[in-house]
């Protein structure tokens, strides 16, 4: 397979395929994993916390965000994070990074199978995460193989999560909403297509990544994300906690680590091992 790490569009091919083949024949013997063609539909038996959290979730936001010392508008500006510099300067080597780590020698799981959560809005197999940091806990086997990413996002303040984020050709995520607005999203665009339409809407603010650049934005307001092209996109996707005083800092804190010791995340973990170990076994 011919990568193009020039700034040029990059290409499916039929090795992809075949590893995204290798991917789906190893995502249905993992605990959690699911058919291709089951319906898009959450867990039913999932914690207290994150059944019926929910509905308190404004009341905590709210809070939250009263005590932002960045703005809370949908999109943010990425000049009031100085640190997405450090991933616009460094966005080939991270590309080149995730292509190998993530598509080439070993197919990202599907985050259908990682997140029983996220059942209800990622399509089985369309929707691939290949995870460095998840809330704090870090994944060393990947980060051994993507050291480049690895120091560049070590020194963003305030880390939560960083996963490399993979979206098939025709793939549609609908409309949600991310669990805090102690966190702040941002996407570095490493591979977008460009012979059709892959855009994101949040709120109403409709967005387009380019490769190189950053999209900083506040996942609890209502979003959704469209592939329409015949290509792979990929985005590293940065979260991190937002710059807060008190009492939203405490309460912000006191959310996410609950969060953190929660099955919310733990079984999403040990997901992750599993897969790492299956795709171990596999290469023999």
């Amino acid at each position: 397979m011919k990568v193009k790490t020039d700034g040029a569009q990059w290409r499916d091919s039929n090795q992809v395929e075949k590893l995204q083949a290798r991917a789906t024949a190893h995502d249905l013997p993992m605990p959690g994993a699911i058919l291709p063609d089951a319906p898009m539909r959450a867990d039913v038996n999932r914690p207290f916390l994150i059944k019926y959290g929910k509905y308190l979730r404004g009341f905590f936001d709210w809070l939250i965000a009263s005590s932002s010392l960045v703005p809370n508008d949908p999109v943010l500006d990425v000049r009031d994070f100085e640190w997405t510099q450090l991933l616009r300067g460094n966005w080939q080597a991270i590309r080149n990074e995730a292509i190998t780590a993530a598509l080439e020698r070993r197919p990202a799981p599907s985050l259908a199978s990682i997140s029983p959560d996220h059942r209800a809005i990622a399509p089985v197999n369309k929707w691939r995460s290949f995870f460095l940091w998840g809330y704090g806990y870090s994944v060393r086997e990947n980060l051994e193989r993507c050291p480049v990413t690895t120091r560049i996002v070590e020194r963003i303040p305030g880390l939560n999560s960083a996963f490399f984020s993979i979206l098939a050709p025709g793939t549609h995520i609908p409309a949600h909403r991310g669990v805090t607005k102690g966190l702040i999203t941002c996407h570095l665009g490493l591979i977008v297509p460009r012979d059709g339409d892959v855009r994101m809407r949040v709120s109403d603010r409709v967005m387009r990544w380019s490769e190189g650049e950053t999209l900083v934005f506040d996942d609890t307001y209502d979003h959704e994300v469209w592939n329409d092209t015949s290509g792979t996109r990929v985005v590293l996707l940065i979260q991190v906690r937002r710059p807060l005083r008190n009492p939203g800092r405490w309460i912000a804190d006191t959310f996410l680590g609950v969060i953190r010791r929660s099955a919310f995340v733990q079984e999403a973990r040990a997901n992750v091992m599993r897969w790492n170990e299956a795709m171990k076994a596999l290469e023999g």
